[in-house]
């Protein structure tokens, strides 16, 4: 089977290329010839090259977790997210087309607006607030009903910035009380779990749309507590405030409500990620 990861740099990507690396050791009679394609050598964006790295390569199964995901530069340059993370997605479903792989697409929370009272379904209807939203939203629209789209949330993992080294940086960097909103919540996920599972999906060519999240909710307050605790520094440094305080203000709005069900796997009797706390716990420990 000849696998092609796209963002293969990028903190999910990075995961799923290692996990796929293990799997191609262990699969001596079923071999696993994984391409790891970081931007410097795919540029979504670029239809040019990416039709002729997948006419090339021919894959039989693409993960594309590629995207422009700052948030907030989003925001202010509409034009660049929807050339990444929609023309980019369109690229690669057409070059997809082109040799008869299946694609696993890794899409957001931030699809939804965050104002439902329960955890949001696969089946919900999306409503973005932000560009950044918009954006993989519209990716979303350019995947074949017979491939695999993932949403997912507040992803932390050992690779990239992410808001697990945030706390961790500020923790340690001094004794001062740190601030942290208590009115969004979400269900955070770690990169590796998350990886383990988009795999198992792809592999199985899963039709339709998973959400896929660590078990459990916080708050970002919450979650920067359990980071420090994790790490044997002082929770209560941390401070709960409102999103309405947040100095400066951010640019892009943030969903209030970013748990998301996962439906499709719970009901259908398959195994789900560990709890959020417990997965921390161990990124933790590997973040030293």
């Amino acid at each position: 089977m000849r696998v092609l990861v796209t963002g293969a740099g990028g903190q999910v990507g990075s995961e799923l290329v290692q996990l796929l690396g293990e799997r191609a050791v262990a699969r001596v009679r079923d071999p696993l010839d994984v391409v790891a394609a970081d931007r410097e050598r795919l540029d979504v964006a670029d239809r040019d090259q990416v039709l002729s790295v997948i006419a090339h390569f021919e894959p039989d199964l693409i993960f594309h977790p590629a995207a422009w995901t700052a948030v907030d530069a989003c925001e202010a340059d509409p034009d660049r997210a929807f050339r990444v993370n929609a023309l980019g997605t369109r690229h690669v479903a057409e070059g997809a087309r082109r040799v008869g792989a299946h694609v696993v697409y890794l899409s957001t929370d931030y699809v939804f607006d965050g104002s439902a009272d329960r955890p949001y379904r696969e089946w919900d209807e999306p409503n973005p607030l932000s560009v950044y939203g918009s954006s993989k939203l519209a990716g979303e629209l350019e995947i074949d009903p017979a491939w695999t789209t993932v949403r997912t949330a507040w992803v932390v993992g050992r690779h990239g910035p992410n808001m697990a080294k945030t706390v961790l940086r500020m923790g340690r960097a001094s004794g001062e009380t740190m601030r942290f909103v208590d009115d969004q919540r979400g269900s955070p996920t770690v990169a590796s779990d998350l990886a383990s599972k988009v795999i198992e999906l792809g592999i199985a060519r899963r039709p339709g749309c998973f959400h896929v999240t660590n078990q459990g909710e916080t708050t970002w307050f919450g979650f920067a507590r359990e980071v420090l605790r994790c790490a044997g520094l002082d929770p209560a440094r941390v401070e709960p405030i409102a999103t309405s305080e947040l100095q400066p203000q951010r640019p892009a709005p943030r969903p209030a409500n970013s748990v998301l069900d996962n439906a499709a796997l719970r009901l259908g009797g398959e195994t789900l990620l560990p709890a959020w706390n417990e997965s921390l716990e161990r990124l933790v420990r590997e973040l030293g």
